[in-house]
């Protein structure tokens, strides 16, 4: 099987186009305030040979909105028109034979807290309120028509299980990915359990990893397959650490596209990059993995 090579980072390509995200809406105010720069980092992922295009919704949710003087029912459009950007990009390139595929991104509820809970997990909310949250942003979603849904850095366990659950209910098909760090999630708890988590759910796709470093995929991602018998899929960061006091990343930066080779070995189907990966780290990565061809 090829693998299918994903994009990177949506906020840092629109910081490199001189967007300032510093606010809690982070890339999802661009929604409101330049859709035609999110449409313009879809296509420079495309052309820089990634078939997924991921959505600027992973901050994006009603309350956000509303929290920033947005209307609700402005604020359920602006949702729906991520997903409608990616697909009016990837209808308007030339058909050349590649399968090009919208992905709806689908981040943790702690992303839209802004203060680095997405790393730690465990918000002190109940299951019935991350039920809430989610279900209503997934349902604006799924009915945009976006291919899948990327589930993605999801933290913890108990979050997990509210979702996976909503993916049952929805059956709409998605990638389930948590952030980690070695062998654990974000939350403290074995990556086993929570791959065996997603894994059970019939909507589910792959599962993996991603906002992680490079050197923890490949375990992660034999885990993975491992637990699941899923194809896996794996998109972590640029080696770069995030630093949630300061607000700023910090630490070198390490190349995907030296270790992707390993990775889709092993398992993984779905392959990009996450935060401080942009359209040359994915051109350099669709070019390594070109020729690989999974049994």
């Amino acid at each position: 099987m090829q693998t299918v090579v994903l994009d990177g980072g949506m906020s840092n390509a629109l910081e490199d186009r001189g967007h300032d995200l510093s606010d809690a809406l982070w890339s999802a105010r661009l929604l409101r305030d330049a859709p035609g720069e999110i449409a313009a980092v879809h296509r420079s992922y495309y052309d820089a040979g990634a078939a997924v295009a991921t959505t600027a919704s992973y901050q994006a949710s009603v309350s956000g909105f509303e929290r920033a003087g947005v209307p609700r029912d402005e604020a359920e459009r602006l949702i729906g028109s991520s997903v409608t950007l990616a697909r009016e990009v990837r209808d308007s390139l030339a058909d050349d034979g590649v399968r090009r595929l919208v992905a709806a991104s689908v981040g943790p509820y702690g992303a839209v807290l802004a203060d680095g809970s997405e790393y730690r997990g465990r918000y002190g909310v109940s299951r019935a309120f991350l039920r809430e949250f989610h279900l209503a942003r997934l349902e604006l979603l799924v009915a945009a028509g976006p291919d899948l849904l990327a589930v993605e850095t999801i933290p913890d366990v108990d979050e997990a299980e509210v979702l996976v659950e909503l993916l049952n209910e929805l059956a709409f098909p998605a990638w389930f990915s948590y952030s980690i760090e070695g062998d654990r999630t974000r939350a403290g708890q074995p990556l086993e359990d929570a791959f065996a988590v997603a894994g059970r759910s019939t909507a589910v796709v792959a599962v993996g990893i991603n906002c992680c470093a490079p050197g923890d995929v490949q375990a992660a991602v034999e885990t993975a397959v491992a637990v699941t018998g899923k194809p896996a899929v794996a998109y972590p960061n640029s080696g770069e650490e995030w630093d949630a006091g300061g607000r700023r990343w910090t630490g070198g930066a390490t190349s995907s596209a030296t270790l992707a080779h390993g990775w889709a070995a092993a398992g993984a189907t779905y392959v990009g990059g996450c935060c401080r990966v942009g359209p040359g780290d994915i051109s350099a990565l669709a070019r390594a993995l070109d020729t690989q061809d999974l049994a």
